[in-house]
């Protein structure tokens, strides 16, 4: 089983990325899938989710209008766009999979630093 992120880098405040999660080894189709984000001395931050077929589609008020979450089930990728980026969203930036088990997995992370 493998979660891969990608994406992450130096951008500047107002700048956009693209991150781009990979999974192997499981039936992606089956999972909600998330991402979390985690700055510096906070704890990890649930900040958008998507159902299994893409049908519900949640965010945290921190990024809610600025980030969009989507999948391609085809492709066994989650992506996230994040736009008008912030300071504020420097973190590394995690995806996972959850299914209606609990069964959870976790990729290794991406750098996002949103800087001048």
């Amino acid at each position: 089983v493998q979660l891969v992120e990608s994406g992450g880098g130096l951008v500047q405040p107002g700048g956009s990325l693209r991150l781009s999660c990979a999974a192997s080894g499981f039936t992606f189709s089956r999972y909600v899938m998330k991402w979390y984000r985690q700055a510096p001395g906070k704890e990890r931050e649930l900040i958008a989710a998507i159902t299994s077929a893409g049908g519900s589609i949640n965010y945290a008020d921190s990024v809610k209008g600025r980030f969009t979450i989507s999948r391609d089930n085809a492709k066994n990728t989650v992506y996230l766009q994040m736009n008008s980026l912030k300071p504020e969203d420097t973190a590394v930036y995690y995806c996972n999979a959850r299914n209606i088990f609990s069964v959870d997995y976790w990729g290794q992370g991406t750098q996002v630093t949103v800087s001048s």
